[in-house]
């Protein structure tokens, strides 16, 4: 048996058996999220710090008696998780900072985040004997569920907005999904999808509503403080669309001070694109998410464009929680982190990664760090999920390509110029 001990619902705090719900609080239907609560006594028995040192499976599985698998699950192929952690000296004395670390998950391997939550959503599928898996997405979760579906050869199903950046798309298709290219935006997508895992009995990875895909996203908190030593930071900053990853690693850091592993809980930080805010105008005016009415989003960083942020609750409860913040960046700043962080680190991310430093860079400028605080910086997608977004950001820059003739005395010329 796994180590769960039940879910816990955000609104009512009612508890469920997880065999006794399939996703949500039904009280509340699809806002009725659900929190996994573990027996930590029982985890203590089998798995320590000490335990991790002699552990030589460097993915999300060495910390498999912290998921709610079964601990004889058969898991995956892919390596996912364990994604480097950069001590980037460069950046931080840019910003007048001592210590600055960048965690790299444009490195898995659909090259987004997203692997650690999907890979959890293929085991559970499996547990369940679903035919097909679904999900609705911007198009990074989609592109890892279809990765991690075709390395077992799972059939499913995907739903992303027909605007979605055409690599994201390409690499569903190139994994053999049933795609759907909805018109409209993430929430319309996102809606479809439920209706149709509904009407089908697919079985359904949607973030915000399958409350296992945040204890996937938790698993990048339980490496960072593994790879700082478990001295953990004291602050960490991430972008932020639909919610569910702040929340994972809320769950994350939550788990490592129930199990003693760390000692204090470092402060989160949010970052939102400004014409995606749902979150940082809730927070900053003391708004009840719940009854919030959705945003009409837009932003250059598809991957946190969210009207209606699925998994608010727990997104909130991340930054009020942990004495964190919310911050909000422009596009224009959005794009201009992509080559800063570039050059500075060697980290290449997309617009929604570049988010996280843009907001780094912001709350500097507000004053809102100090020059001693230990600072993680997630970049959760890979530059060449977007190159057009990429190419923007090298032309804020003032950087461009020289042409030249294949002359000795032509290169000369453009040499001169630069």
């Amino acid at each position: 048996m796994n180590h769960v001990l039940h879910l816990r619902s955000l609104i009512s705090g009612r508890t469920f058996r997880p065999d006794e719900i399939d996703y949500v609080d039904p009280e509340f239907g699809t806002d009725g999220i659900v929190d996994v609560v573990y027996d930590y006594d029982l985890i203590k028995r089998h798995i320590s710090r000490e335990s991790l040192r002699d552990n030589r499976d460097y993915s999300v599985w060495r910390y498999k008696p912290l998921l709610p698998v079964e601990p004889d699950a058969t898991v995956p192929p892919l390596q996912i998780g364990w994604t480097p952690l950069y001590s980037t000296p460069r950046l931080a004395a840019d910003l007048g900072l001592r210590h600055l670390w960048v965690k790299d998950d444009g490195r898995n391997p659909t090259a987004s985040f997203k692997d650690r939550a999907s890979v959890i959503a293929v085991v559970k599928a499996q547990e369940r004997g679903a035919q097909i898996i679904t999900t609705a997405s911007t198009g990074n979760a989609a592109a890892a569920l279809s990765g991690i579906c075709a390395s077992v050869g799972q059939a499913n199903v995907i739903f992303v907005p027909e605007k979605a950046p055409q690599a994201k798309v390409a690499q569903l298709l190139a994994y053999g999904s049933t795609v759907m290219l909805v018109r409209g935006k993430y929430d319309d997508a996102f809606e479809l999808c439920l209706q149709a895992a509904d009407a089908y009995g697919w079985y359904n990875r949607n973030t915000g509503f399958n409350p296992y895909m945040s204890e996937g996203k938790k698993t990048a908190t339980l490496e960072i403080c593994e790879q700082m030593s478990w001295q953990a930071p004291d602050r960490i900053f991430v972008s932020v669309g639909d919610g569910c990853i702040i929340g994972g690693l809320h769950k994350g850091l939550k788990d490592l001070l129930a199990l003693g592993w760390i000692d204090h809980m470092p402060k989160l930080m949010g970052v939102q694109a400004a014409g995606s805010n749902y979150l940082a105008e809730a927070w900053e005016n003391g708004e009840d998410v719940l009854t919030k009415a959705p945003i009409d989003d837009h932003t250059v960083a598809d991957s946190i464009s969210a009207g209606l942020p699925r998994d608010r609750l727990k997104a909130m409860a991340a930054v009020t929680e942990t004495d964190g913040a919310y911050i909000t960046v422009t596009d224009e700043e959005i794009l201009a982190a992509i080559p800063a962080l570039a050059r500075g680190s060697g980290v290449f991310a997309e617009p929604a990664g570049a988010a996280a430093y843009a907001g780094l860079v912001k709350a500097v400028e507000q004053g809102l760090v100090s020059a001693d605080e230990r600072i993680v910086v997630l970049n959760t997608g890979s530059g060449l999920k977007d190159v057009a977004g990429a190419m923007k950001g090298v032309e804020l820059s003032g950087t461009q390509a020289y042409r030249v003739a294949p002359d000795l005395e032509d290169l000369r010329r453009v040499m001169r110029s630069i």
